[in-house]
């Protein structure tokens, strides 16, 4: 079975507080249904038409585990106080 990965970017931080009480959530629920943080920060280095945005990259088992965790309660929760905190782009892609 591939792995699936959760990558998000962050295109713009409106309130860092609610991006702060966010992780304080989502960390716990992620790792509670068992994804592993690959990336987590600002790029190094911009190539192409890339974009300073923070970054965010975890990896999931399977992608049914991946989309359990973002549909789960917890991180529900994790969501209602980030609210209007940031403009993400969040994605799930499946490995090869």
């Amino acid at each position: 079975m591939a792995k699936a990965y959760w990558i998000t970017t962050y295109r713009a931080i409106s309130n860092p507080d609610k991006v702060v009480a966010y992780a304080k959530l989502a960390g716990p629920a992620i790792a509670a249904g068992g994804g592993t943080f690959i990336v987590r920060g600002m790029p190094a280095k911009i190539y192409e038409a890339g974009l300073n945005q923070r970054t965010v990259v975890i990896q999931f088992d399977s992608l049914e585990q991946a989309a359990a965790i973002y549909d789960s309660p917890a991180y529900k929760a994790a969501l209602d106080a980030l609210g209007d905190g940031a403009e993400r782009d969040m994605r799930l892609v499946e490995g090869v």
